[in-house]
């Protein structure tokens, strides 16, 4: 069994452009954004089987993953991997595993357009923020190590004092 220790990124495979630009701050020495102790998974290819995606997704995130990335696009979220989804939301929460929604379109606010209904008025903790390095870097080693204790219910934002403090 491996180590509990990395952040499974979840994207749409037409944003495969923001998952390696996440590798390239990752390679970047001047951006503090390192994964040292973290492997960035993706999702399994859109072409296998939905029983294969649904098995192996369970397998990585209870074996593997601490916490949880969700890049969240614009327009086409809503259509995106709907079964599939809807399983790695049930996984997720299953595991109480912390979710970090990065919007891709720079919002820093809780986008209730794209959020799935178990995540958005349920009472499991989540946090979103912008698709920037810094933010994204504050929230999994803030956010997603302090998830477990929390009292915090449903979607949370930070405000813009941190967004200030981290000099973004």
């Amino acid at each position: 069994m491996g180590y509990r220790n990395k952040t499974y990124i979840a994207f749409a495979s037409e944003d495969i452009s923001k998952y390696r630009l996440m590798e390239a701050w990752k390679a970047n020495e001047h951006i503090d954004f390192d994964f040292s102790t973290r492997t960035i998974s993706s999702f399994p290819r859109d072409t296998s089987k939905p029983e294969t995606i649904k098995r192996n997704l369970r397998e990585r995130l209870k074996t593997r993953s601490k916490s949880f990335c969700w890049e969240v696009r614009t327009e086409s979220e809503k259509e995106r991997r709907h079964i599939l989804l809807a399983h790695e939301i049930q996984v997720i929460m299953e595991l109480n595993l912390p979710v970090v929604v990065a919007n891709l379109d720079g919002d820093r606010n809780v986008d209730r357009s794209f959020i799935p209904d178990p995540l958005l008025n349920g009472d499991y903790y989540t946090v979103s923020v912008s698709f920037q390095p810094k933010i994204i870097k504050y929230a999994l080693d803030n956010y997603a190590v302090t998830f477990a204790t929390s009292d915090k219910k449903g979607p949370y934002q930070y405000p813009a004092k941190v967004y200030t403090d981290l000099g973004i």
